[in-house]
This record gives C-alpha cells, structure tokens and sequence, in this order.
C-alpha cells in the first residue's frame, strides 16, 4: 500500500464530460483524496472494475448509451459493497428517491455548495473503511495464530489475555482509525504503539510526543507547526509533528491530560483529516495515523466533563487496554529471567541463578509501577550481586518476610475439616502451576522450583492414577 495515497482504496469517476471530471479531481486532489481513477465512457466501467480495487463510485445519472440509474443497477448486482454517489445536473427528487432505493449512498446536484459535496464523499469513505476494517478484524479474530509474531518480540508474556491482544492489533494493522492505548504506568503502552506502526507497514516515521504540561499555543505548535510570520520571531516557516509523521504514526501520550482547547483542535483534525498551520490560511491534510495513551479513565473523565465526549468516541474507534502485572502473575517467571539476563549483559557480569521461589513470594507484592517497577529492582538486585545467585535482598522488602511467612498469611485450612493429604495437595498444586503457566511445562516447573523432567514424570504419574 502506498502510504501517501487516500483513500486506501481507489475512487472511480464516471462521466460523459472530461471537464467536470478534470474539475472534481482537481477539486479532491485539493483536499487530499488522491487515490482516483476517471472514466468518461461508461461502456469502460466493468474493465476498470475488473483491474483496480474500487471502494467508492461517483456516478453521473445522466449519460449517452449507458444511463447511470443503469451502471447503478449493474454495481449493486455486481459490487454490493462498493459505495456509489450519483450525481446529477438537476435537483429531481423523484431521481433521487429512486437511485437511494436502488442502493446508491447519496444523490448530490453537481452545482451544490462544494462542501456539502465533500462531507458526502467524506462520509461514503469513512464507511468504507469501517467495512474493511471489520472484515479484517472478523478474519483474525477466528485464528488462534499470530501471522506476524516477530512484531511482538520485544514483549515477555506467556498470558492468554495478552496473546488475544496481539491478535486484535494484527487485526487492525492496516486500518487508518485511531487507536486508544489505556493502562497503568509501566505496563508497555510506548511498546504498544511500537507494534502498532510496525504491523502497520508503514514507511514513514512513529513519532512520539507527551502532551502532559503542553498549554494550548504549544500543543497546538508542536502538532500542527507555524507559517513564516506567524508571530514574533517566527522568520520561517516550521512543519508540526503531525507532517513529520506522514506515512508514519503519530504516538500522543498522556492525552487524558489535554487541556479542553487542545481537546476541540485533536478532535478536528480527526474528523476532518485536516489542520491548519498556525498563521496560514490553507489546510494540510494529516497523513499519519493516530495513536494515543493514557493511564487515565477517560470514561470518568468524559463522565466528569473533563474530558470531551466526542472526542472520547472518536478515538476509541480502536481500543486496547494493557492488564497491570498483578493481574497476569504467570508471566513473572519470564520477566525475572529476562531482565535478568538484559542487566547482567549491560554490566557485563555472567547470568546468575534466580532462587526458585522468587517468584512465587513476588505474586503477592501488588507491583504499582508494573513491569517498568520489575525491571528496575532485578537491575538493582544484578548490581548488587556478588555470586553466582541473584542477591534477593531488594525484593525481601517489598514481600515483607519469606516464602513461608507469605504462605501462612495465605493458606487455611478450615479446622472443622479434614486435612488434606501430601498426594492430594501435590496434586492441586500441580494443576494450578499448569493452569497459571498456560499449560507450558517449563513455566510451570520454575512456579513449582522442579526441574521441568521432573514435573513431566509428576503429570505422567498423575494420568497413571487417574486412569487405575
């Protein structure tokens, strides 16, 4: 797909007379619709349908040999999801009450005001994509399979709800929708939107901006740039980051911290695909998709009127929210083992040991800081290493106690009933290790501190006995 064509899908212009064909291109190719192709002999329409992906057809109603009441007929039978506008030199409601119910998306008079004939031609792409789109996402969301898991290599996760997760945004790789990132500092939304443009394949730049702290004249500068003498000082000309990402994504974090000016601006140039320099009276049409985060509920705040409802909805055309660390446990094990290795490599120490139930005593610290938190202590505990084992002294505060205080505190056994017996117990604690681990043996064993040949001969014996 070429990045610098919109729609990404081709519109196809039919009319008898080239210079009203030569005007309406011109006139879209103004606004930034550059993806068109033009016919002016109706009796071409089926070959140039059989060659190009066609998403959106502007029809003259009245032409010689083939009528477009016709052509309009034969797409409907032919092409049932391709959007077709008709247009017409007279304003006849009875021709337009026809063509509607035949299946056409708008009927327009050739001599209506250009922006009325815009927002149409706006709206019949905006469906469009949404159609797309949805076919896409209804085709991934069947596979269990990652078609692009190199993508996701820079994530340390074995958690079903994040491997879901990863299949939703291969879904909406090629979509030009925003994208609304939501969860807790430090789970990985900057990762996130990495794998986004990156899904995307497109061949511009992701570039990134903290909008926290930004009043309006800055955001609105940064974003959208300023014309030469614009204001004081401004002696040339400057692109905002929204040209700078064209062909690219453009990355807002912490955009639940938009003032509500910022808030009317973002929202406008994601309805109308457009901005305007600060200083120049022309448009330029944004050309990057937007991605944004937050760590923020912005349906409380949208709630609270802090934060713009139309704006909330039109960014969470897409939404991906990341679960805290608290929440997926499983993972722990990896992530330990995993920064481990990053911190020894940076200070050039070999790989240590991690005491095999680290892990299980860090399941019950609540981790606020997350993976980003994580990642810090094992740097800490590497540095302070001496030996061949992870000095565990940093996380032995935070736990409050050792494995067997973190037990007592949380294992009961009601004392009106039996107690249950060593087999009976090692078998829960077997197929709880599997169920957490995803029914990967080797995360299982290091929740369990067993080799992994020694879970399997467990888990074989245990079929044994439910099988006598």
């Amino acid at each position: 797909m070429n990045p610098s064509a919109y729609p990404p899908f081709k519109i196809l212009l039919v009319d008898d007379e080239p210079s009203f064909l030569r005007s309406m291109s011109l006139t879209l190719e103004r606004y930034g619709l550059n993806n068109i192709i033009t016919c002016s002999e109706p009796h071409q329409v089926q070959q140039i349908m059989s060659e190009h992906s066609i998403g959106l057809v502007l029809l003259d109603l009245t032409m010689p040999v083939i009528s477009g009441q016709e052509l309009l007929a034969w797409f409907k039978e032919e092409y049932p999801a391709v959007s077709v506008i008709i247009f017409s030199g007279l304003n006849q409601v009875d021709a337009a009450v026809n063509c509607v119910k035949q299946g056409a998306f708008d009927y327009i008079v050739k001599t209506a005001d250009q922006e009325q004939i815009l927002e149409s031609i706006k709206r019949a792409i905006h469906t469009q994509e949404l159609s797309l789109e949805n076919q896409a996402l209804r085709a991934q969301l069947l596979s269990n399979e990652l078609n692009m898991a190199a993508q996701f290599a820079n994530f340390v996760t074995a958690d079903p709800g994040m491997i879901s997760t990863f299949r939703y945004l291969e879904s909406i790789a090629a979509s030009a929708q925003p994208v609304l990132i939501t969860g807790e500092s430090g789970v990985g939304k900057e990762l996130i939107a990495g794998a986004i443009h990156n899904l995307s394949g497109r061949n511009g730049p992701l570039v990134t901006v903290n909008v926290a702290g930004l009043d309006d004249n800055i955001f609105s500068d940064t974003l959208f740039g300023h014309a030469r003498g614009a204001f004081t000082g401004a002696d040339k000309a400057r692109q905002g980051l929204v040209e700078s990402a064209a062909g690219g994504t453009l990355f807002l974090d912490e955009i639940g911290d938009l003032s509500a000016s910022s808030q009317v601006k973002l929202l406008r140039l994601l309805q109308e695909g457009e901005y305007y320099p600060i200083g120049s009276d022309r448009p330029k049409r944004i050309q990057a998709r937007v991605v944004v985060a937050t760590h923020q509920n912005l349906a409380e705040q949208q709630q609270q009127g802090t934060f713009r409802k139309d704006l909330y909805y039109r960014l969470r055309t897409h939404m991906v929210n990341i679960p805290p660390l608290r929440e997926r446990l499983n993972d722990l094990p990896l992530l330990l083992d995993h920064f481990m290795r990053q911190a020894c490599d940076e200070l050039q120490k070999d790989y240590l040991a991690i005491p095999t139930n680290l892990a299980l005593q860090l399941q019950h610290y609540p981790f606020p800081g997350n993976v980003r938190e994580l990642r810090a202590l094992v740097y800490d505990a590497v540095s302070q290493s001496s030996q061949d084992e992870l000095n565990v002294s940093v996380f032995q505060t935070l736990v409050g106690g050792n494995q067997v205080d973190v037990f007592e505190r949380s294992v009961r056994f009601p004392e009106d009933q039996p107690l249950p017996t060593l087999t009976q117990l090692s078998k829960l604690l077997v197929e709880e290790a599997m169920n957490r681990a995803n029914q990967n043996q080797s995360l299982a064993a290091r929740m369990l501190g067993i080799s992994q040949p020694a879970l399997s001969k467990r888990l074989k014996n245990m079929k044994e006995d439910s099988e006598d």
